[in-house]
């Protein structure tokens, strides 16, 4: 893996997709890269607002990182990896769980989808 300029976090305000925004944020310190959150709307994450979701992640947000916010609809991992390639990301740093009722053995079905399939380098946080 070469330099790291921009970091794609899928957010969706679980206890793990905000880890996920601390540890990204750690790594776009260290790497300088830009960062990108998304956060994909379906029917388990309704009643979380995406405005409100944004909101946390920018208060702790450091200034001397540009960040963009990109709001996504449709198969949850689809769009994650939508949004990777057309940003150009050059990694995904994602909870291993979200807010879906079924928990898995390891790692989320959202989350082990987006590395079964991603072009680029993953880092699952629990």
């Amino acid at each position: 893996m070469g330099k790291i300029n921009k970091i794609l976090v899928p957010v969706d305000g679980s206890v793990n997709g905000c880890k996920a925004v601390d540890e990204a944020i750690f790594f776009a310190q260290k790497c300088k890269a830009d960062m990108d959150f998304v956060y994909v709307a379906s029917n388990i994450n309704k009643d979380i607002p995406s405005h409100l979701v944004f909101d946390r992640i920018w208060e702790k947000l450091p200034e001397e990182i540009k960040a963009a916010k990109h709001v996504e609809t449709g198969s949850i991992h689809k769009a994650i990896l939508r949004v990777a390639e057309a940003e150009k990301s050059d990694l995904i740093i994602m909870g291993s769980r979200g807010l879906g009722l079924f928990k898995g053995a390891l790692i989320g079905s959202v989350s082990q989808k987006v590395v079964e399939e991603s072009k680029i380098p993953v880092m699952v946080i629990k």
